[in-house]
């Protein structure tokens, strides 16, 4: 294989290979910290990361605010004292070496005071800014302001090219890359765009050439670009290295340093990684953001499978064929379905799905009676994790709402991935990956179950494998 060679990142020659950022502390300080010592560039997430009491425990994100806006205000709290935390852990792990980067998501709640507040507090600590999750147009202004370097990740050439319209063209000198995130193969959230097919996936050379092409267009024929989603082995990525096409390039892992001594999922969490198949992860379109998102297929994907799959149109009054009147409800006021769908409706209460949930798009979901509660419990504690949210109807605007109905066909995705962050049931809770995470069974480094080091981790990208 090609010699990968040291390129600049973030203000030094590192090796250009990062860690992909994942939120709700499971990139945190320890393992950046790590990847960073080994040369490379290491990512802390600031998505509700992880603080300490003075005895070194975590503490315990508990909202005690009455109203939403009071718990959100809270959240924004927890996200930069934990943040600040883990920079100052990742600092001192790498004992000085590669960069550091911190990963935020745009479209989380409060992004730009979380990114500011921890900038602020661990100035000097975190070289780099990676965002994605939406159009981050203001993370340029933000990074500029305090002297670090941005890495919007972007799906398509046409993205970059609108924020570099937008924002860019005003911090030139902080741009550090662009990361080409492939949305049918990274893990977490997708940036698919309403006129590509999750079905079908494009070509990620010609998709990331076209972006080279654009950028070039801009002068910035040597700013990086960091290839993401579906990395394994760099053998596989070979004609990408030292390409003319492509200019610069860097590789960035987010599976991979999952399963290290260093990463902080839990022991079952990695023992699922290690027996996934092919088909264990799933692209899907339940998460509150809108956007679609990769995860993989356990009790919690599959019960959100089965619940949106119970779900019929309705009407208040009756209307052509929607002539069935279903009684629903503590008053048994009825709405109007097709035959058909009455029929199966009446089936679903037979199975003891007897909750008719509206939804946004006049139809109704079947739930049984503890579901149902369940959904509401978490749509009445939402505590603003996202700048807007589909399951909730939170908005961090002045109005509070998206002016929406709270759609019970989605899920509290904070309380989700705080859960199996910290210990849940992992069977019970959302489970990002990436869509190559089936081959920890299959790779032969892990075989009888090896959990290797960073270190080992590094070594092993660099044979090729």
């Amino acid at each position: 294989m090609k010699t990968l060679n040291p390129i600049l990142i973030s203000g030094r020659e590192v090796l250009p290979i990062v860690e992909g950022g994942k939120g709700v502390a499971v990139s945190n300080g320890r393992s950046a910290g790590a990847f960073a010592a080994a040369g490379c560039v290491g990512t802390i997430s600031a998505v509700n990361a992880d603080s300490y009491d003075a005895e070194g425990n975590v503490i315990p994100q508990v909202y005690h605010g009455k109203t939403r806006r009071e718990r959100f205000a809270e959240l924004i709290r927890y996200a930069i004292d934990g943040g600040i935390a883990q920079a100052r852990i990742a600092h001192d792990v790498s004992g000085g070496k590669g960069r550091i980067h911190v990963n935020v998501l745009w479209e989380a709640g409060g992004t730009e005071q979380v990114l500011e507040g921890v900038l602020e507090g661990a100035k000097g600590l975190v070289h780099g800014v990676t965002c994605g999750a939406g159009m981050p147009y203001r993370v340029a202004e933000i990074a500029a302001r305090h002297s670090v370097y941005y890495y919007p990740i972007v799906s398509s050439a046409r993205a970059f090219r609108a924020l570099w319209k937008r924002s860019y063209h005003k911090q030139v000198e902080y741009l550090g890359g662009v990361v080409y995130e492939d949305p049918w193969r990274a893990g977490g959230h997708n940036g698919l765009s309403n006129v590509e097919n999750p079905n079908e996936p494009q070509d990620p050379f010609g998709r990331a050439r076209d972006l080279r092409e654009t950028m070039r267009g801009f002068g910035l024929d040597t700013v990086p670009i960091f290839m993401a989603g579906g990395v394994w082995w760099l053998s596989e990525w070979e004609d990408w290295i030292d390409n003319p096409e492509l200019g610069p390039v860097a590789f960035q892992f987010g599976t991979r340093p999952l399963l290290t001594r260093e990463s902080p999922i839990c022991e079952a969490w990695k023992d699922v990684l290690l027996h996934l198949m092919p088909d264990d992860v799933s692209l899907n379109k339940f998460s509150p953001t809108g956007f679609h998102s990769s995860a993989v297929r356990n009790s919690f994907l599959k019960e959100l499978e089965d619940r949106n799959a119970r779900q019929v149109p309705y009407t208040r009054e009756a209307v052509g064929e929607h002539n069935n009147p279903l009684p629903i409800g503590a008053r048994g006021r009825s709405v109007y379905l097709v035959p058909a769908d009455k029929a199966r409706a009446e089936t679903w209460i037979a199975e003891g799905y007897t909750e008719a949930m509206k939804t946004p798009d006049s139809t109704l979901v079947f739930v049984m009676p503890e579901r149902k509660d369940h959904i509401l419990k978490d749509q009445q504690d939402c505590m603003g994790c996202l700048s807007a949210c589909r399951f909730s109807n939170w908005f961090q605007g002045e109005s509070g709402t998206t002016g929406k109905m709270a759609d019970p066909r989605s899920f509290c995705i904070q309380k989700a991935l705080q859960n199996i962050a910290h210990g849940g049931n992992v069977d019970e809770n959302l489970m990002f990956s990436g869509h190559n995470a089936y081959r920890f069974s299959t790779d032969p480094f892990y075989k009888d179950g090896f959990i290797p080091t960073m270190q080992q981790l590094v070594e092993r990208i660099l044979s090729g494998f």
